[in-house]
Order: C-alpha cells, then structure tokens, then sequence
C-alpha cells in the first residue's frame, strides 16, 4: 500500500502506458536523448522514431549550459543543441511537432530548474501541457522546495517523478516520494551519468526497498549501455532508462563541424531496437 500521499496522480498517458506495460506482462523502456541534439531538424526524427520501435516513455534533456549532475557525453550534447539554436521555445515546438503525429506515448522533460525558472513557472506549465508534456524531472530541486515547482507541477496536471539514489535511505524516502507521480526514477548508481555500469542484484533490492514505501512503477536508469544490461536491469524493475548509449551513437555519427552525417538518425533507431529487445526478454527472467 502506498504512503506517498500524492496529492494528484500522474498524468491519464503516463499511467495508462505503465498500465499496458503491466497487463503485457512486461517492463518498459524509456529512453532518454537532448532535444535539439545535434540540430532540431534531426532531433525531431531521432524521438519520432524512437517511438516507431518500441520506446514506451521518451525523456527529453532540456539542454542547460551548467548541467552539473550530466557526465561529458549529455554535457557536450547539450553544448551541442545549444549551438545549434536550442531554447526552452524549441523543445517545446519539438514536442508540439511529435504530437501531431503521435498522441500516445508519453514526453517527459528532464533536466535543471534554472531554465524554468527564467522561463516563468505560470508560464511554462501552461505551455509545456499544451505542447503534450506528460511530466517533469528536475534533478536539482530536494523535496524540500516542492513549493517552487513540484506542487505547481501536480497542480497544472503533470507528473513530477523524483530520483531516489543508492543513498537515498529509509528514514529520507518517504520526504522523496511525497509529491512524486507517474513514476519513480531510481538512479542505479552514485555519481555521475554514463559513469559506470550497474549491478542487477543490487538493483533488485534497492527496487524492492522502494516498493516497500510506493505503489508507483519503479524505472532504473544510468550506466545501462547493451541489450544484456536492459534485459538485467529490466527485470528486476518496472522499466529499464537508457540515455548516454544513445548520446555516444549521435556523437559517433557527427562530422568535424558537429553536424549530423548520412546514418546518424537509422543507428540510432538501431540502437534503440536492440535495447527494447532487450527489455522485452526480460519477461521471461
């Protein structure tokens, strides 16, 4: 039983995905790339397609000049969108773009409060949620400033879903899963992202510790590179987050100038049909 005491639950596409998830008997996929990232043109075709194979919840970054919890690749994928003419206006054309086409998988923006910030609250909840954005994930704002964002958030009807880390411990969980909905992002492992990969059994128990407190899905995300991993991470939760494999496919397939090369868009599609394979065995685990 829950004793999150959420005050508004997560928005009707968010928990109805996890829904189909379940009742398929399955984990879901979430997939995370920068929005604008390399050009907004190519951006656009990345997170349609991602949909096309399979990725149950996309996470945008909202690329930030001072991402201090990204590693070097999010980092410079950031810069790079940056450059490229990316703004909080431009992410959300972006998702407005994405919905005309598709209105059922679900957006989540992910990323740093100050842009937010300087776009206005008010503002920016009442365009995010016209645009078609499910939910929000800020990683610099504790439970202990819900009122500047998070109870806003829950107010405008859209999830805030809140990070719990392998030291986030028992007495500080409850305070973590107050005002969380849709789900609960566990970050498999301390530090920063694409740092290392992540053990499933520890994973295991962190995930049945979390259950303990919340009746929300419980996706792991950081360190998961390969098929293998997804499928290991996956099963021992309700859904498995890959950002930075994708980030290294991109930069891979960039020219010296840092713009998109022939193939950049199909290998990265390639890439995320091989991680909801993955995923999708973890079924039978």
């Amino acid at each position: 039983m829950s004793d999150t005491g959420n005050i508004v639950g997560g928005t009707p596409r968010l928990d109805a995905r996890f829904a189909t998830c379940r009742e398929a008997g399955r984990p879901a996929f979430v997939s995370f790339v920068i929005a604008g990232d390399p050009d907004h043109e190519t951006s656009l075709e990345i997170v349609r397609g991602l949909a096309e194979t399979g990725v149950d919840v996309i996470e945008l970054g909202m690329p930030f000049t001072d991402p201090m919890a990204d590693g070097p690749a999010i980092q410079a994928a950031g810069l790079r969108a940056l450059a490229a003419g990316a703004s909080m206006l431009r992410t959300l054309d972006l998702v407005r773009s994405f919905r005309q086409d598709n209105t059922e998988t679900p957006i989540i923006l992910m990323g740093y409060y100050n842009p937010i910030h300087l776009y206005g609250v008010e503002k920016f909840l009442v365009d995010a949620k016209a645009a078609g954005v499910d939910g929000l994930i800020i990683v610099d704002l504790p439970p202990e400033e819900d009122g500047e964002l998070c109870l806003p958030t829950l107010e405008a009807g859209l999830s805030f879903i809140r990070l719990a880390t392998p030291t986030t411990d028992d007495a500080r969980l409850p305070a973590v899963l107050a005002n969380t909905s849709g789900f609960v992002y566990y970050v498999s492992i301390t530090g920063i992202t694409g740092a290392a990969a992540p053990d499933p059994d520890a994973v295991g128990k962190a995930v049945a510790r979390i259950k303990r407190h919340t009746d929300l899905p419980v996706a792991v995300g950081f360190g998961i590179r390969t098929p293998e991993q997804a499928q290991a991470i996956a099963s021992a939760a309700d859904g498995a987050v890959v950002g930075s494999a994708f980030i290294a496919v991109i930069e891979e397939h960039l020219d010296a100038d840092g713009k998109a090369k022939p193939g950049l868009v199909s290998a990265v599609l390639e890439l995320s049909r091989d991680l909801v394979a993955g995923v999708h065995r973890a079924t039978a685990a």
